[in-house]
């Protein structure tokens, strides 16, 4: 075996003569020796795609310590550690490990979840070996096999074909073209993309008719469908934008607390304070500071967010990717499958001079023939009534009635479509098939472009043509009514019916007198007919999803069809969903080829539909949107659309019709197939940020007074109104059960409505780092004042610390109410709208009061009971910050303008 046959995967089949072919594959019409075929098995190994390794708990596990958040509580509980203080190390450490587990249990859920979706049968395949036919493992194929290809079976690995039958392939999953593609051995020498290559047949499509012979020319991951699962790996892995926004937040809040330490332990000495005591004020005031209970608080709003989405037909891979589309500005969809329901459906029936609708989509039993949106009777012998029966006789499919809401279907989906429309009209292929028996048939040839079926009918005999409109007419001498016939007016109904998106077929048939005998020669056919009409059909968008694309739009989302479907069919089905508008253009794969850099970039900006596009344009179009700034969801469920959904801020695979490498490619699953469930999803990612924020601020502020509080001590001397404890205390009992519930916030009016929110933007706004500083500043300065208070009237120095402690509980109580909303009125929102917060705050001061009253807690924390009227004090004091934060909205929040105008002198 020479060099030749190991380039095999160099060379543009197409364009090669079958000789040409066999001699640089070094094989025959005999096929390779058994000898020769385990030789190239062993030298170009299994013909199959490179599986990913299992689920592994321990990289799951190690996926969730990726967080500087997380190292910074790594930090903090080893200087709690070295400072022997190991009940704060042992809390912290719990900490980590709370958001770890839930973390790893949510995503290893859903990794074995989609384990099961990815398991599939073993291929088959039928190959000429020593001249005999063998039916083998499809593993075991090398170039050179020459494999037999019939109805049904899927192709094993990419083969150029050396004999075709009326040969039609399904090549979806591939291409997105949603209608079937006749094969022929003709060369095709020129350079034309994937869907276009009529004499190749690629690994994974689907033989839906005739029969065929093809030589191996690729097998495993040097295939098509291999090219595409190896640019998935090397498309790489993206950020979400919560991690990036969470990554920012946790460098600002490290620096915020060096400086912070930096400055107070040099003003602490300045004042006069013992190193070695302002060293352990420091490390309480580190662990103030650090916000411990946010990468809880974030993994359980995370998969709050999980179930919700699971409630609503997704699963997600990664829990940051439930907030991510949330921050999606663009989704590119695939539209087989996704848009549309992948179900060919006939629309108008041209017939008699008339054109009629088809009601019903897809292969629902509702339906009929109507004209004018009024119902038609049909009439045996009429145009209508014999271009049905033209579609019903001339057809390799079947339809069955059902007793649900759909037909069961099987065969070709344009054949399908013929018959799904004659029996919303009644009319029955099996019923036709007994009444009217085949005798002979034409079968459908690439290069002629019409099928012949011809039929008995008693005493005379029927014979039935389909095909493309032109060369149907070109066999056509009169009409259904034997009058003259318009050609050219036939024609621009045609192309009507084309622009309008539809596939059309045209009809004709001709009724003999006699029988013709069973074993008679097939009579002439193609002249002296009479033409029925056309049949227009097209995939149909899913009747949900236009209410789904407006409101996407609606949100500021910007929704893309990248199709590898005709740009004429892509672009009439973009504009029925309101995708693009009426004056809108669609871009093909060699367009975007055509175009220089910046071009192109400019186009992917202005443009809404791509066409006839390859994996690597779907790829480029995601990697262009990026540069610009945007944030890219792609939807899909072909092999064609894996290398985008790897490389996409978040990738959506469809899990019914969607294949294995879309799937593993996807960061969620939609497990109804359904666009609609994809602006379910964005409403859920959006609330799940609103939350993770309203949680952050809500931390932040309470962390902040801790820290201003202990700073205002340290700086004018005054003795510290807490200890270590009795921060830890406040930061993961009080407010770290509060927290929690905040993450069940439902969502808020309007979220739909708004812009998405930019890249740049921090999980804390600038105007809530505002009010952050504000509310930190009211709660601080409330409780120095009022532990100075009770300390100066004599109070002892534990039960001062104790009203301080509590004071500051008492303020996380109100200004939770303050997080719910980061622009409402804390007084507009019911409590009972989200009874968890409710039960947790109530929980959070019942467990605050019982430590204060119990001897244990009372030893640990070094408090005593206060008295009843610094009770009174406290809950004064703390309601402060309700009314400054009210007044902060007022003034800086969106309707600040409104207020200003009111306020204003008149």
């Amino acid at each position: 075996m020479g060099s030749g046959v190991a380039r095999v995967t160099s060379y543009d089949w197409w364009r090669l003569t079958d000789e040409e072919v066999m001699a640089l594959l070094r094989s025959g019409a005999s096929g390779l020796s058994a000898e020769e075929a385990r030789a190239r098995l062993a030298r170009y190994g299994a013909n199959e795609l490179p599986v990913a390794g299992g689920v592994s708990v321990l990289r799951v596990l190690l996926r969730q310590l990726r967080s500087p958040l997380i190292y910074i509580l790594i930090i903090a509980a080893l200087v709690t550690v070295a400072i022997d203080e190991y009940i704060d190390a042992a809390i912290i450490t719990a900490v980590i490990v709370f958001n770890s587990v839930v973390g790893t249990v949510q995503e290893y859920r859903a990794e074995r979840s989609m384990e099961a979706l990815r398991r599939v049968a073993t291929m088959r395949a039928h190959a000429i070996r020593d001249g005999r036919e063998y039916d083998l493992d499809a593993r075991d194929l090398v170039p050179g096999d020459v494999v037999v290809v019939e109805a049904g079976a899927k192709v094993p690995a990419d083969c150029r074909l050396i004999f075709s039958a009326a040969l039609e392939t399904d090549e979806s999953l591939l291409t997105g073209e949603s209608t079937t593609v006749a094969k022929d051995v003709r060369v095709i020498d020129m350079d034309v993309p994937l869907g276009d290559r009529a004499n190749m047949l690629s690994m994974g499509s689907i033989a839906t008719r005739g029969r065929g012979k093809g030589v191996v020319v690729a097998t495993g991951a040097s295939t098509q469908l291999g090219r595409i699962a190896g640019s998935i790996g090397e498309a790489g892995e993206t950020t979400a934008p919560i991690l990036e926004r969470m990554n920012r937040f946790a460098r600002i809040i490290a620096l915020i607390i060096f400086a912070s330490s930096v400055l107070i332990f040099a003003l602490g000495l300045a004042v006069g304070h013992e190193p070695e005591d302002l060293f352990l004020t420091l490390v309480a005031l580190t662990v103030a500071a650090i916000p411990e209970g946010l990468p809880v608080a974030m993994t359980v709003t995370l998969a709050i967010g999980v179930n919700r989405m699971g409630r609503r037909n997704v699963i997600v891979r990664r829990l940051p990717a439930v907030e991510t589309l949330g921050s999606c500005t663009v989704i590119g969809s695939d539209k087989t499958g996704t848009l549309t329901q992948n179900r060919m459906t006939v629309q108008r029936i041209y017939a008699g001079g008339t054109m009629y609708e088809v009601a019903g989509t897809g292969y629902a039993v509702n339906g009929g023939i109507t004209l004018d949106g009024t119902p038609v009777e049909l009439i045996p012998e009429t145009p209508v009534h014999l271009i049905l029966l033209a579609g019903v006789l001339n057809n390799e499919a079947s339809v069955e009635e059902s007793a649900g809401e759909e037909f069961g279907v099987q065969g070709d989906p344009t054949e399908i479509a013929l018959l799904v429309a004659a029996a919303k009209a009644g009319i029955w292929k099996e019923a036709m098939s007994e009444r009217y028996p085949r005798w002979a048939e034409v079968p459908f040839d690439p290069e002629a472009r019409y099928a012949a079926t011809f039929h008995h009918d008693g005493g005379s005999s029927l014979t039935f043509v389909k095909g493309a409109p032109e060369d149907v007419l070109s066999m056509c001498s009169v009409d259904v009514d034997g009058r003259d016939l318009d050609p050219q007016r036939v024609l621009d109904v045609a192309a009507s019916m084309a622009e309008s998106g539809l596939r059309v077929l045209g009809f004709a048939y001709r009724a003999e007198a006699g029988t013709a005998s069973d074993a008679g020669a097939i009579p002439e056919h193609r002249s002296g007919l009479r033409f029925l009409g056309l049949q227009g059909m097209i995939d149909p968008p899913r009747e949900e999803v236009k209410e789904a694309i407006r409101g996407c739009q609606e949100a500021g989302i910007r929704v893309l069809m990248i199709t590898g479907d005709h740009a004429t069919t892509g672009l009439a089905i973009a504009r029925d969903l309101g995708i693009a508008g009426p004056g809108a253009r669609a871009l093909t794969g060699q367009d975007l080829d055509r175009m220089a850099p910046q071009e192109l970039s400019d186009a992917v900006a202005a443009v809404s539909v791509f066409a006839r596009v390859s994996p690597q344009h779907k790829l480029r179009i995601v990697q262009l949107l990026q540069e610009r700034g945007e944030v890219v969801s792609v939807t899909g469920d072909g092999v064609n659309d894996g290398p985008a959904l790897k490389a996409a801020d978040i990738g959506v695979a469809m899990g019914r019709s969607g294949t294995d490498v879309a799937k593993e490619a996807s960061d969620m699953v939609i497990t109804d197939d359904n666009f609609v469930s994809i602006f379910a999803a964005v409403e859920e990612g959006r609330v799940v940020f609103d939350n993770v924020r309203k949680v952050t601020f809500f931390l932040i502020a309470t962390g902040a007074a801790a820290v201003l509080a202990v700073a205002m001590s340290i700086v004018f001397g005054f003795p510290l109104p807490f200890l270590p404890a009795q921060l830890l205390w406040l930061n993961l009992v009080t407010n770290g059960v509060q927290d929690v519930f905040l993450a069940f916030e439902p969502g808020e009016e309007g979220v739909l409505k708004r812009r998405p929110r930019p890249t740049g933007d921090g999980i804390i706004s600038p105007l809530l780092w505002e009010r952050t500083a504000v509310a930190g500043a009211v709660m601080a300065i409330g409780t120095v004042l009022l532990f100075l208070y009770e300390h100066d009237r004599g109070t002892s120095l534990e039960g001062a610390r104790t009203v301080a402690l509590t004071t500051m509980v008492l303020f996380q109580v109100f200004h939770v109410g303050n997080s719910r909303s980061e622009h409402g009125s804390a007084f507009a929102k019911s409590p009972l709208t989200n009874p968890l917060l409710l039960l947790g705050t109530a929980i959070a001061l019942v467990v605050h009061v019982g430590s204060l009253y119990w001897a244990p807690t009372q030893y640990i924390l070094r408090v005593e009971a206060p008295s009843a009227e610094a009770w009174v004090r406290m809950v004064a004091v703390a309601s402060t910050v309700i009314m400054a934060v009210e007044l902060h909205k007022m003034l800086r929040g969106p309707n600040a303008g409104r207020f200003a105008a009111r306020a204003a002198p008149r």
